[in-house]
């Protein structure tokens, strides 16, 4: 599909969030490390801090999503208008907020899926093909009260292009989800 307009994008986002928590469900984002890791987080903190959403666990799963997050929050100087603004006005930084895990280790990612719900997910690689997003993957796109948010474009023949097309079932690590 084409670059949707960013707030038309963020509205979305809010309401598929807000329906999954209504049914108990978690939020398993299928993103890329670069930029749009940290525009999903930045999103969240502005839902969050607005009340459009309540406060909830939100985990950032990607060894290279936190490196570059940390080189994101050494460098605010940089950001466009919109989020310096938000910084200014809501006193806290874009890419930090209570709840908000940046996850470092191969155990702390594995305890996600035994968080209870609600959650958010955001875990590489974004075509969810490989990487610890296929766990979560494996844990919750059986679960009817969940929901997988593909938030970028997917290549033919990967995970994520099979659930935009529809797919029925999923091959991850050589089992059908």
């Amino acid at each position: 599909k084409p670059h949707r307009d960013p707030e038309l994008a963020y509205i979305e986002f809010r309401d598929v969030v807000k329906r999954t928590i209504k049914r108990g469900g978690k939020v398993v984002v299928p993103a890329f490390a670069v930029g749009r890791t940290q525009e999903l987080v930045f999103s969240l903190n502005r839902m969050i801090s607005e009340g459009e959403l309540p406060r909830m666990p939100v985990f950032v799963d990607s060894p290279l999503a936190v490196g570059v997050t940390g080189v994101f929050q050494k460098h605010p100087e940089l950001f466009d208008k919109e989020t310096y603004e938000f910084i200014r006005e809501a006193r806290h930084p874009a890419l930090n907020f209570k709840g908000l895990v940046y996850v470092e280790s191969r155990e702390q990612s594995k305890q996600i899926n035994n968080y209870a719900p609600p959650a958010i997910i955001i875990s590489a690689s974004g075509m969810a093909d490989n990487g610890r997003v296929v766990h979560h993957l494996m844990h919750h796109v059986g679960d009817p009260r969940s929901t997988v948010v593909i938030v970028g474009w997917q290549a033919p023949g990967t995970t994520g292009r099979a659930l935009i097309d529809g797919a029925k079932t999923i091959n991850l690590y050589g089992e059908q989800y």
